[in-house]
């Protein structure tokens, strides 16, 4: 299933951040991008854009063909606990399934004396048990009582009810029970149903469970969301193909979309780290960190061999959310974190409250009166008074009286206090770099950092010279990269199975089998990946293995154990004596881009001059210091001058540090490295 275009159709990306929602369309060789203001009503600030994008490129609506949209509508509802009332159905004796959940408690051993439970997103009242029982090897031990099954979803919806979740035991190794129940349901109420074995046909009853009861959850909202999202888009004249990113990075029908709305929670940061993977494996780094800098939070990533860690589970609030994601590390560091001095310590802290766009800093002139990291930024030269192309312009004084009156407590003075506040800020992304990096067994100065947001090529120089990874590279339109990259992303498609078996030579040709099984689901895309969830017998957690399609042939066995024992050597220092064992088996299919990277450009060595448009001076090391001002769109290949640098550009602005020196490559990234380096 290939998701490539016609030469002549346009393509449009949007990313719904905090602050700003950003726009890409391209066409073939061709790029044009625009971001405006994030409004209260979201689909208002996408049909704004849309046409402010469309008017600066000369393209009529027609001309755009299908959209590429991440959306924040899944995780909003569970962050605020705005879903559904959800109806759970689940096996005789297992009411209690979400009460019980896992032992772990947060903090220390005594962490539990003070941990407040948070109660499940489906009621014990809402919870029915049905008597059926499946075996894990598959049988049914006691037939489903479908007429208990009418009369509970009757009652439930006469109570209430908006939604339905099931989740039987075992039901990953037969969902025959689970089918029929979900089939009386819909009959009966006429309610949406979430099946946990469509959601999530693994084992492990707690995290299947509230998983599936998660997806029931946000299924209205999300339904309701995308449907007068597509209905907005037609009455304005769009007509336009919706397609929704992936937590995975991928892509998946608006239908299958508002099906399965768990798989849309991590939409907007795996497009940012598809469009720094894109730009650099084409720049040739294929280990990179990743930093996107909004105006609200930062996301951080690590990127092994040109690919993406894709995380199985993930947390949402307390809940543990088995949907494949990007594996990514959010915290409350942006362009509009707020600084402050809370009472009892009466230090300086940033975020994680940010100030939004509305008011957002105290520089944007609408009301803010709290400083901000971009205030501190404008206050020490590092931003100019003109941000998206001069269509905002900035207001100094402002930045200049709040810092100061955040300065005076501390008797600091308000340059200084500025610089406490993008050191705090530097130090908390530089932080969450080491949790994903040194913290797993990684040297963050193997790899290169790839800055992006509409904040992160002010911050990424500092983050590099703290981590030692360099070079930093800024790309060709940092500031919508996350839009940018739903279109270097095809759609994509899951199978999995749960078989439990030892891994040897006497199960070798029943897991190549069932192997054979799953990828017969995923055959019609482009490519295939494979791999499977595996342990040491009788561990409680797996890792996962990946394969070539081309590798499942005999001898896989061998090689399966091969890579587990390497794998776990590699996190954990040692490999134990004890025989292995496969427990999840999974195949994915990947359609083809719309896009792939432009050609190279040859570099032609220059000093930057054609672009320099302005001196200016930056505050850095407690001095003021002269820095050159250029033009992004001015830069060509094979530019290089050294920093203090600002280099400004309609989506971002990149601050470059003394004693160090930009490259402009042959693809137009402005690549940062220490001047003493080659």
């Amino acid at each position: 299933m290939s998701d490539a275009v016609a030469a002549r159709d346009v393509v449009a990306a949007i990313d719904v951040g905090g602050t700003f929602t950003d726009i890409v369309l391209r066409r073939s060789g061709e790029r044009w991008i625009a971001k405006t203001p994030t409004t209260p009503d979201p689909t208002d600030g996408v049909l704004t854009g849309l046409a402010k994008a469309c008017e600066a490129a000369g393209l009529a609506q027609g001309d755009v063909t299908s959209l590429h949209y991440g959306t924040t509508a899944a995780v909003n509802a569970l962050l605020t606990r705005r879903g559904a009332r959800v109806g759970l159905l689940v096996t005789d004796g297992f009411g209690q399934v979400l009460h019980l959940a896992r032992s772990q408690t947060p903090g220390p051993l005594v962490g539990w004396l003070r941990m407040a439970k948070p109660d499940p997103l489906a009621d014990l009242e809402d919870t029915v048990e049905i008597y059926e029982r499946t075996r894990a090897d598959g049988t049914v031990e006691t037939p489903l009582d479908e007429a208990q099954v009418e009369a509970a979803v009757r009652r439930l919806a006469a109570a209430g009810i908006e939604t339905i979740a099931i989740c039987f035991l075992h039901s990953y190794a037969n969902p025959a029970n689970e089918r029929r129940a979900g089939e009386i349901a819909r009959a009966a109420t006429g309610l949406s149903v979430t099946l946990s074995s469509e959601v999530l046909p693994e084992y492990r009853e707690y995290e299947r469970c509230v998983t599936t009861v998660a997806n029931a959850y946000v299924l209205p909202a999300v339904s309701r969301y995308l449907g007068d999202f597509e209905r907005r888009l037609a009455a304005d004249g769009w007509q336009l193909k919706v397609d929704v990113v992936r937590s995975d990075g991928g892509l998946m029908s608006a239908a299958e979309a508002a099906a399965r709305p768990v798989a849309t929670i991590f939409s907007g940061p795996s497009g940012g780290v598809a469009g720094a993977l894109a730009v650099s494996r084409a720049a040739g780094f294929d280990d990179i960190l990743t930093i996107d800098m909004g105006g609200t939070s930062a996301d951080v990533a690590v990127c092994i061999g040109g690919a993406s860690a894709v995380a199985r589970e993930t947390f949402i609030g307390d809940f543990p959310i088995r949907s494949a994601s990007v594996d990514v590390r959010s915290i409350g560091a942006g362009g509009g974190s707020l600084a402050h001095l809370p009472e009892l310590v009466r230090s300086l802290r940033v975020g994680p409250e940010s100030a939004g766009a509305f008011p957002g800093p105290a520089c944007y002139r609408r009301g803010g009166e709290r400083p901000t990291v971009t205030d501190a930024n404008l206050l020490l030269g590092r931003l100019t008074d003109q941000l998206v192309g001069g269509e905002m312009t900035l207001d100094r004084e402002a930045s200049a009286r709040v810092i100061a009156a955040l300065a005076e407590p501390l008797g600091l003075d308000p340059l200084d206090a500025a610089q406490g506040i993008i050191d705090i800020v530097d130090e908390n992304m530089a932080g969450a770099l080491r949790v994903v990096t040194v913290e797993r067994g990684l040297d963050p100065r193997s790899f290169a950092l790839v800055a992006f947001g509409g904040a992160g090529p002010l911050h990424g120089n500092a983050l590099a010279a703290l981590l030692g990874c360099y070079p930093v590279i800024v790309p060709h339109s940092p500031g919508v990269l996350s839009a940018y990259g739903f279109q270097t992303v095809g759609h994509r498609a899951s199978f999995t199975r749960t078989v439990i078996r030892d891994v040897g030579p006497a199960t070798e040709a029943e897991l190549l089998a069932a192997f054979e099984e799953l990828a017969v689901q995923a055959r019609g895309h482009d490519e295939l990946s494979v791999s499977c969830d595996m342990r040491f017998f009788r561990q409680g957690y797996e890792l996962e293995v990946g394969f070539a399609e081309e590798e499942l042939r005999p001898g896989w066995a061998a090689l399966a154990g091969e890579r587990f024992r390497a794998e776990h050597r590699r996190l954990y220092g040692f490999v134990p004596a004890a025989e292995m064992e496969v427990v999840n088996l999974r195949v994915e299919g990947r359609g083809a881009a719309a896009f792939t990277e432009p050609a190279a450009v040859e570099p032609s060595p220059g000093d930057g001059a054609q672009a320099l448009v302005r001196t200016t001076q930056v505050y850095v090391g407690r001095r003021w210091q002269d820095a050159a001002v250029y033009d992004r769109a001015l830069l060509v290949p094979g530019d290089r001058f050294p920093g203090p640098a600002v280099v400004t550009q309609p989506d971002t602005t990149t601050f470059v540090l003394p004693a160090h020196v930009v490259v402009v490559d042959a693809r137009g990234n402005l690549l940062i490295d220490r001047e003493e380096r080659p």
